[in-house]
């Protein structure tokens, strides 16, 4: 239950920061692009370092990762409650706070994995994936609501009322020793950095018209076929890395990976795209857009939930594949309908099949991933798993905001 609280606290602090753009930027004095950029950072933030974070955790151990990671979050919420301009959302809800996700998100999929086995295994990921969906489901409209009637710090300051309470709970979870070969893997931790960081960062300072965008795009991919490279040599010579590219030689594990950051740039792209749109076209205040997105998060959360309940009855697999058809589907249904919208609830129908898509993937696709891998990998396996979801909703949450404000700003120019 405390580890669902943190995914919880994980997933409303962004859908609440979605919802809330235009009273942000309004009370800030800053532009929407600015916001945007920092909700993509935080993410980006969060990929870069999410593999040394499930490295830090085996060093340290998992438990202890986990309450830094909390408080490293609780510092970004904190910061919003009190930030008077957006320099102080970037450093500390954007960086804090993204650190503080890198090292959370591999130690809880640690810690699940090491104290959970079976079906026993498959339902506490199932009610992690439902605190996710609940969050989602909650955040737009908890957020739209306090935004729209007394101000959106106050939500920020709710989170940091979840996390003193998991923290206090906090001796209940068991730790989970880490049994592999410890070590430090400097260049590996650099060329990951370098390499998730660069591709999404060349796509914010191209939505900000900066220069070198090419030159950090490039970078980035050359640091990600550079690492790849690297941890093998280290894994011939019997050095330590970063992670065990033997991984990958799961082809579920592989598909899985995949599947987890494809989900997410959806995600992102949506959450994003949405907001913007229902907040800067439609005109709609925080509540409205809240209200506009309820489909696609109470679909979520009552798919999610009703899956989880019936998790051990499919095969993860069959759930994933009904998953990715259903949000496909529901994507191509958005994509025209959206500029032709006059108001937000002509997008129910397309929002509630991509969140029922949504829903199956989260209570399953975790455990998809990870259950070919052996104890002693889990926790790289995890940080993996969770850096390939952070990379992809910091992707999909740049590039559809970049494209959305773009087109938004073409439009209202001609």
């Amino acid at each position: 239950f405390l580890l669902a609280m943190a995914m919880f606290v994980l997933v409303v602090d962004t859908s609440l920061m979605n919802v809330s753009i235009s009273a942000v930027v309004r009370d800030l004095d800053t532009t929407v692009s600015g916001v945007q950029s920092a909700i993509a950072l935080e993410a980006l933030v969060s990929a870069a370092f999410i593999l040394i974070g499930g490295k830090v955790g085996d060093l340290v151990g998992r438990k202890a990762a986990y309450v830094v990671g909390l408080l490293g979050y609780a510092v970004g919420a904190t910061a919003m409650t009190l930030a008077q301009s957006l320099t102080a959302v970037i450093v500390f809800w954007a960086v804090v706070g993204g650190i503080g996700a890198s090292l959370l998100l591999p130690a809880m999929q640690s810690l699940i994995h090491g104290n959970f086995e079976g079906g026993a295994r498959m339902k506490v990921y199932a009610l992690v994936g439902a605190a996710a969906a609940i969050a989602a489901a909650v955040g737009p409209l908890l957020g739209g609501f306090i935004t729209t009637f007394v101000t959106w710090r106050l939500g920020f300051a709710l989170e940091v009322v979840v996390i003193a309470v998991v923290l206090a709970g906090i001796r209940l979870v068991r730790d989970v020793p880490y049994t592999g070969t410890p070590g430090v893997d400097l260049v590996g931790a650099m060329l990951s950095v370098v390499g998730m960081g660069g591709v999404v960062l060349g796509v914010l300072v191209w939505q900000e018209g900066g220069e070198f965008v090419g030159a950090l795009m490039v970078m980035g991919v050359v640091a990600i076929v550079g690492l790849g490279f690297w941890l093998v040599r280290r894994k011939r010579r019997g050095r330590p890395a970063l992670l065990d590219p033997d991984l990958f030689r799961s082809a579920l594990f592989q598909v899985g990976v995949s599947q987890q950051c494809l989900q997410q740039i959806a995600l992102g792209g949506m959450m994003i795209a949405l907001p913007i749109y229902l907040q800067m076209v439609l005109e709609y205040n925080a509540l409205q857009a809240g209200l506009s997105l309820a489909p696609l998060s109470l679909s979520m959360f009552a798919v999610a939930l009703i899956a989880g309940k019936r998790a051990g009855r499919r095969r993860p697999s069959a759930v994933v594949r009904w998953g990715f058809l259903l949000l496909a589907i529901g994507t191509a249904l958005l994509i025209p309908l959206v500029p032709r919208a006059e108001f937000g609830w002509a997008l129910l129908v397309p929002l509630a099949v991509a969140g029922t898509g949504l829903g199956l993937l989260v209570s399953q696709l975790n455990n998809y991933t990870l259950s070919p891998i052996p104890e002693a990998r889990a926790s790289e396996a995890a940080s993996v798993n969770s850096a390939a979801g952070s990379f992809g909703l910091s992707l999909g949450l740049a590039v559809a905001g970049a494209v959305m404000l773009a087109a938004l700003s073409a439009a209202f120019t001609s």
